[in-house]
């Protein structure tokens, strides 16, 4: 998240609103969420990470995702305050704007990943920033992984959660990552489903079946999944 210079609020205000927000969103699927990501970094994003990489999760949140990816060292940064308490002792804490320089050294990064953070950033030039900011963190060849909600495909219900700031699509996402100087190498239109805030739980065996069959991303995915590197 940025920091609420950027956004227009006071720091407590902000950081009170986050907090509140996941409670209210995750709390009661915290250990559906902790289950369905193991599931998706065993199944899925590992293969895109090597186990001595060293990967940064941008909006981290609760670190369902950072928690269990394997890899030689583990950042995750985030506005909310509850973030640490989450975390696993391994994982090194970032509370930070992210549309600042980063707290890393420039070029330390093999690996950025991001799920379902952009739409919460004040406005497009927050967004630009931070991947300004994350290409500078990246190591010639590095990657950033990203997976949000595709406006296309959720033209009303993408504004039923009061925080969401940015639309995008994965064409225009592509075209800032281009812009910002990525090299865009996987551009998925339609990747995983919406949200599970409110919607049903499947089992974790339907969700390893639907991963392996990308015919049926096309049917049920509202997601994008972009990859793209930094030039060598």
């Amino acid at each position: 998240m940025v920091t609420p210079s950027t956004s227009g609020g006071s720091a407590p205000s902000l950081n009170d609103d986050l907090q509140k927000e996941y409670q209210r969103r995750f709390l009661p699927l915290q250990q559906y969420r902790r289950k369905v990501w193991s599931v998706l970094t065993g199944e899925f994003f590992q293969k895109y990470i090597a186990p001595e990489a060293t990967v940064l999760d941008l909006g981290c949140g609760w670190g369902e995702f950072i928690n269990q990816i394997r890899a030689g060292r583990r950042f995750g940064m985030d506005l909310n305050p509850d973030s640490p308490s989450h975390l696993d002792p391994g994982v090194e804490f970032l509370h930070q704007d992210c549309s600042l320089p980063w707290s890393v050294a420039p070029g330390s990064l093999d690996v950025v990943f991001t799920s379902n953070f952009f739409e919460h950033l004040p406005h497009k030039l927050a967004l630009k920033q931070t991947l300004a900011a994350a290409y500078q963190a990246l190591r010639p060849g590095g990657k950033i992984i990203c997976l949000g909600p595709n406006i296309k495909f959720l033209p009303g219900t993408y504004w039923d959660f009061w925080d969401h700031e940015v639309a995008l699509t994965e064409l225009s996402l592509k075209e800032i990552l281009e812009i910002t100087g990525f090299r865009v190498t996987e551009c998925i239109d339609r990747f995983l489903p919406y949200t599970m805030v409110g919607g049903s739980q499947p089992s974790l065996w339907k969700i390893r079946l639907y991963l392996r069959l990308p015919f049926a991303w096309k049917l049920l995915g509202k997601q994008f999944l972009l990859i793209a590197h930094k030039p060598s």
